[in-house]
């Protein structure tokens, strides 16, 4: 099977478009290239094309993923300021305004992820070190294509989010997914690992490489069933699941593929475990108003029901047991947006095995 090839996210295009727009206005010409290193490492260097005075424009490549931005135009414009001060940033036309709390970034903001501002920021810095700056970014198109996304529903209004933690899109073929997490399980089997923990993404692998630093981690984004069947078949004794509420809690739910297109239940599964803990109607009415999981931690820590993550991860372990038919105990860990552990489960050693 010869390797899928990987992209560049529409943070990265931004990133490179809003440099491209700082050095038009520094050096009196738009440049035909430009280069940026991403927080994964790689250097990117799209084409630019100009659309206006000041405005530069990339192509969003995917590489070999189906991702609804493939082939979009991404671009970006600079407004340098004659006095110092931060940069900022605004949306344009096809980029979204956050407009219901929960998500990364406050209401109002444009919905220009957190990554993806500090590669623009860093982009600007390295032309204007000191000056203010405002960085527009537009995707055309955008507005269409967002229907097409949970933005509307997440309480994105107007376009796209710019996304990214990378910098790079990796391929999301199913069948080459599963046979690379598989593989990586063989290898780190083959070196005398007998215990793994299984993570969603890079977030989830930076974090466990800090709280179980003796663990190896593999990636598995969102094929929960075929990693624990790898693990299983593979020989390993015993596995950690660990990863952010938004995932951890469809496994509690009993979903072993996380992926949005095969359903959610997330609100469900966890407003089902607080009414068993008898938490009040106003909480669980809250819950379901939110946009994502992590915007109800703090309120559920707040009234008291912060146990509620342990309750789910015993859940995520008990499906977890059930995929594997017992095979081997099955852990989950919880973990917030920064990395922190909310909940965790570590199977007994009489629930080891099934009878």
């Amino acid at each position: 099977m010869s390797a899928l090839r990987e992209g560049f996210t529409t943070g990265s295009c931004a990133a490179a478009c809003a440099l491209a727009s700082c050095l038009w206005r520094r050096d009196g010409v738009c440049p035909l290239h430009v280069a940026l290193v991403t927080p994964d490492g790689r250097t990117f260097a799209p084409e630019i094309k100009p659309k206006g005075t000041y405005v530069c424009a990339a192509k969003k490549d995917a590489g070999d993923d189906p991702d609804v931005t493939n082939g979009c135009e991404v671009w970006a414009r600079a407004e340098v300021m004659d006095e110092e001060g931060p940069v900022r940033f605004r949306a344009g036309e096809g980029v979204g305004i956050i407009t219901r709390p929960g998500l990364k970034l406050p209401v109002g903001e444009a919905a220009i992820n957190p990554v993806p501002r500090e590669m623009i920021q860093r982009a600007v810095r390295s032309v204007f070190p000191t000056q203010a700056v405002m960085v527009t970014v537009g995707v055309t198109g955008g507005r269409a294509l967002a229907q097409r996304t949970f933005n509307p529903r997440l309480g994105v209004e107007g376009g796209l989010s710019i996304l990214g933690t990378t910098g790079v899109v990796r391929p999301m073929s199913e069948d080459a997914l599963t046979e690379t997490i598989r593989l990586e399980l063989s290898m780190r089997r083959a070196g005398g690992a007998d215990e793994v923990a299984l993570v969603f993404g890079s977030q989830g692998e930076a974090a466990l490489r800090r709280l179980c630093p003796e663990l190896s981690a593999v990636q598995i984004s969102n094929f929960v069933g075929a990693a624990l069947d790898a693990a299983a078949e593979l020989g390993f004794v015993r596995v950690l699941l660990a990863g952010q509420p938004g995932k951890l809690v469809k496994v509690a739910g009993g979903s072993m593929q996380t992926h949005s297109r095969y359903g959610d239940g997330r609100r469900e599964t966890l407003i089902a475990h607080l009414a068993r803990m008898c938490a009040p109607i106003s909480l669980l009415e809250s819950v379901w108003a939110s946009t994502t999981l992590d915007g109800m931690i703090a309120q559920i820590e707040e009234a008291g029901y912060a146990r509620v993550w342990e309750r789910l991860c015993r859940e995520a372990s008990a499906y977890g047991m059930a995929r594997v038919r017992g095979a081997l105990p099955v852990d989950t860990m919880m973990l917030d947006a920064k990395g922190q552990v909310l909940g965790a489960y570590r199977v007994p050693d009489e629930e080891e095995e099934c009878p």
